[in-house]
């Protein structure tokens, strides 16, 4: 395989989402073909060969195919981020930014999306568990208080500068303050979240239409 980038993976996944913001703050365009959901083709032979797990998104810079949201930005900072953009060259600031996008993937995402954006958005209003649901936006809030305090005294979530960990942070909180649950006010974040919103690659990649994605009885 050779040539530009390509991303395999529907606009609407988060993940996605994250990958195709993280390029466009690097200032680098890809072909994003669609995968996944109704669009189907994860179970291909072709596509298991990029990758196994049958998941997106998928990244092909070249012969180079690498799979995991993560690992994918990850790659491309390091790659194409010029010793600074969004991921520090420096291993002390860099371990400050990686510290908090570990924490953003395997906490926060986690505990949005299944437990709260699945919950809400994608399953009917009769099958719905409201006190589980009222409990997970808790828990969620109560790893966002983490992140509200972290906030204190900088704009970003690593430190005085954007960095990868704001958009592994930063890719579910479209969803988080647009579907209809109830929310505390925290004040950092919100500041935070204007920053991030305001920013072309997230109002293009992240503030995505999902509705497609919603249970037809979810209201």
């Amino acid at each position: 395989m050779a040539g530009g980038i390509t991303v395999y993976g529907r606009a609407t996944s988060s993940n996605v989402q994250a990958v195709m913001w993280g390029l466009a703050e690097l200032g680098l365009t890809a072909e994003r073909l669609d995968y996944g959901h109704v669009h189907g083709g994860l179970d291909t032979p072709e596509f298991r060969a990029l990758n196994p797990h049958g998941l997106v998104p998928v990244l092909c810079d070249g012969d180079l195919t690498v799979w995991e949201s993560c690992a994918i930005l990850r790659y491309l900072a390091a790659r194409y981020g010029d010793g600074g953009a969004v991921w520090p060259a420096d291993p002390v600031a860099c371990a400050q930014v990686d510290m908090w996008a570990e924490w953003a993937k395997l906490s926060l995402a986690t505990a949005f999306t299944g437990p709260i954006f699945w919950a809400r958005v994608r399953t009917a209003a009769k099958g719905r568990d409201e006190a589980a649901l009222l409990a997970a936006v808790a828990a969620f809030e109560g790893e966002l208080a983490r992140l509200d305090a972290a906030l204190t005294g900088r704009d970003f979530v690593a430190g005085p500068a954007f960095s990868l960990a704001d958009i592994v942070a930063g890719h579910i909180m479209y969803r988080y303050y647009d579907i209809d649950i109830p929310r505390q006010r925290l004040e950092n974040v919100a500041r935070w979240y204007d920053r991030i919103s305001a920013r072309p690659g997230f109002r293009d990649h992240v503030m995505v239409d999902y509705a497609i994605l919603a249970h037809p009885d979810a209201r």
